[in-house]
């Protein structure tokens, strides 16, 4: 049973880190909930304390689904091609 030294710090256990992704220098929270308190590995946030993936957040304006996108893409840039895809575009070299 992990106990709270002088200075307030508890080590985690090795399955808790490894079960939570907890790693050297990571951030963590701890939130009250009726059951008593959890324990989270906290998101990156910038120096600001900003979430660094909000510009990201939101809806493509599409409705093809990502699997059928990523199908897509594939045919178009094939996997292990030597080739750009402007030459794909024109295999002869011809502008």
């Amino acid at each position: 049973m992990p106990r709270v030294t002088t200075k307030g710090q508890v080590t985690i256990p090795k399955e808790i880190r490894d079960a939570l992704g907890i790693e050297p220098g990571d951030e963590i929270s701890f939130k009250k909930s009726d059951a008593g308190y959890t324990i989270r590995k906290q998101a990156p946030t910038t120096a600001d304390g900003d979430d660094p993936f909000e510009k990201y957040r939101g809806h493509a304006d599409s409705d093809e689904t990502m699997p059928d996108r990523m199908r897509r893409l594939r045919g178009e840039y094939p996997r292990g091609g030597d080739e750009s895809p402007d030459e794909t575009d024109n295999p002869e070299g011809d502008t």
